[in-house]
């Protein structure tokens, strides 16, 4: 085998970058306000904050 030779295989065995247990199937789920406690609505407002950062920076 030449210098060259290892170079041009392609590596099939390469793992994904995100583990299948870390993916999201992509459904968002609605919850009741009236189950949701503190830290819930805390998350909502920074969601929404955040949601407006965004939208004003680009």
């Amino acid at each position: 085998m030449g210098r060259d030779e290892h170079r041009n295989k392609k590596n099939k065995n390469r793992l994904p970058q995100t583990p299948k247990n870390q993916k999201s199937d992509g459904i968002d789920v609605e919850f009741s306000e009236e189950l949701a406690d503190a830290e819930d609505r805390e998350a909502q407002i920074r969601g929404k904050l955040a949601d407006e950062r965004q939208k004003n920076n680009g």
